[in-house]
């Protein structure tokens, strides 16, 4: 039997001001019959780059901010779109799973965005959710839309560095969040509507990926969202609707649960900090992001190397 997972509360590292809290609904959010912000945003996407500041989105609203280490915000900005996960490439752009356009990547500096990738053969995404860097810098993002049980049509796509878009994988219902273990051979995925996480692993030579498989099941909540992973393979997974990111071994064992002190809608995750060591979580009803400290650093990726 498992032993019980350690519960570790976690604390408010920044919260939005209120200046940058939209009061206004969106027509476009009303007439699809998707969530509506009742505290002015919707955070999502934490990444950090080299200067330790982190970076998040807030969907509805097409917006990009910059929190300092001192937990300072900074509009980054603000566009016709729904930009959900974000990734910072080596080059220093952000590479955006845009929810209404595609792949995007966002030039810091000036705050211009550029289109990546709008479809596959022809075929326009369904809603692109997360996404990750392979330390060579292919880039694995996911494409859930509205796919579920009801319709177990959601992808998983690669874009090699040199610019070609391969499909790694479809007929999952709803992927989310998706991060590589250390040796890259194997990439798992949030598989919201199934509220569990899958394993994929990646074959040489051409990176394919066999034998597909469940790796943790879940019960509860709306299923997992966002995930991060250390240093031991140690697997981060935040669960809407529980207020709790679950803290996994290599071998999916629970370990500990960070408990969110404002709301149960926690979305998404990043380590940051001097020594990797702090969780930071989005709590995207409350509208801020959390933070907790953990005993191992998370794993480097490649826009940190």
């Amino acid at each position: 039997m498992f032993a019980p997972p350690q519960l570790i509360q976690a604390r408010v590292f920044a919260e939005m001001p209120e200046q940058f809290r939209r009061r206004e609904i969106p027509p476009e959010r009303l007439a699809s019959g998707r969530s509506v912000p009742v505290n002015g945003c919707f955070l999502e996407g934490p990444s950090f780059d080299r200067q330790g500041n982190l970076y998040v989105t807030d969907i509805p609203f097409g917006r990009v901010f910059r929190i300092s280490p001192a937990g300072q915000w900074e509009l980054v900005v603000e566009y016709a779109g729904e930009p959900n996960g974000l990734k910072i490439h080596r080059d220093g752009r952000a590479f955006i799973a845009d929810y209404r356009n595609g792949l995007m990547a966002l030039d810091l500096a000036t705050g211009r965005m550029e289109a990546i990738a709008s479809d596959y053969k022809g075929e326009h995404f369904k809603g692109l959710n997360d996404l990750v860097f392979a330390s060579n810098g292919d880039l694995y993002f996911t494409d859930q839309g509205q796919t579920g049980l009801n319709d177990p049509s959601g992808r998983v796509y690669r874009l090699r560095a040199g610019g070609h878009l391969e499909l790694l994988a479809d007929y999952i219902p709803s992927p989310n969040g998706l991060v590589l273990n250390a040796k890259e051979n194997a990439l798992f995925v949030a598989v919201t509507r199934a509220n569990a996480v899958w394993r994929l692993p990646i074959m040489p030579p051409d990176g394919g990926v066999v034998r597909a498989g469940h790796f943790i099941q879940l019960s509860g909540g709306r299923g997992p969202d966002g995930m991060a992973i250390d240093e031991h393979d140690g697997l981060a997974v935040v669960q809407p609707d529980m207020g709790a990111a679950w803290i996994f071994s290599h071998r999916g064992e629970p370990a500990f649960r960070v408990q969110s002190p404002r709301s149960d809608l926690v979305t998404n995750c990043a380590y940051g900090g001097p020594d990797r060591k702090t969780l930071y979580i989005t709590d995207s009803l409350a509208g801020c992001v959390l933070a907790a400290d953990l005993p191992v650093a998370g794993k480097v990726m490649y826009s940190h190397t």
